[in-house]
């Protein structure tokens, strides 16, 4: 079957050639969105997501714009690009399984050597309370600056001030 044949079978909602639709380009779709999204799971929800997509708006497709495959490539580059900017996806990715809870905890004795062993808990240390807690937000929680705006109830242009001072601060201590 054509790309043309198939495009006018998928505008017509004929299931079969969704069916070969999905068999020609998934695997290639998928390798793009896991590429961004970094999470198998996640990048499966992502690419039915994209099918979804393409199957209800597939009459937006113009052959003079461009080619098919750039279209869907596009779809799921800017589906994966939706998925890793939502506030779903951020917070799981910010929680950690129990597992690695467990691991963490086992693993902490020996994290705390590792941070001693290069002596940066020590510079932190000095640091003021406000940029130790902005730091650990931003560097160590993975908080975007705008979370860590809603979680200290600080404006937003203040922590991106605060956080740039507390890094000047930071290097001052290490001399770099």
């Amino acid at each position: 079957m054509s790309q043309e044949e198939l495009l006018v079978l998928i505008r017509k909602k004929d299931e079969k050639a969704f069916t070969h639709l999905y068999d020609m380009y998934s695997k290639s779709l998928f390798s793009v969105i896991n590429v961004l999204v970094k999470n198998r799971e996640e990048a499966e929800d992502v690419l039915q997501e994209v099918f979804v997509k393409i199957w209800k708006s597939i009459d937006m497709y113009s052959e003079s714009k461009g080619r098919f495959y750039t279209w869907m490539l596009n779809i799921a580059r800017n589906t994966s690009i939706d998925k890793l900017r939502s506030k779903n996806f951020n917070n799981t990715q910010k929680n950690l399984s129990s597992d690695n809870f467990v691991n963490l905890l086992d693993d902490s004795s020996k994290l705390t050597n590792r941070i001693d062993a290069i002596g940066i808990q020590e510079f932190v240390k000095k640091l003021k309370p406000k940029c130790i807690e902005i730091i650990d937000l931003l560097f160590f929680k993975g908080y975007t600056q705008l979370e860590a705006s809603e979680e200290l109830a600080m404006p937003l242009g203040t922590i991106k001030t605060q956080n740039r001072n507390c890094i000047n601060d930071l290097r001052n201590y290490l001399k770099i």
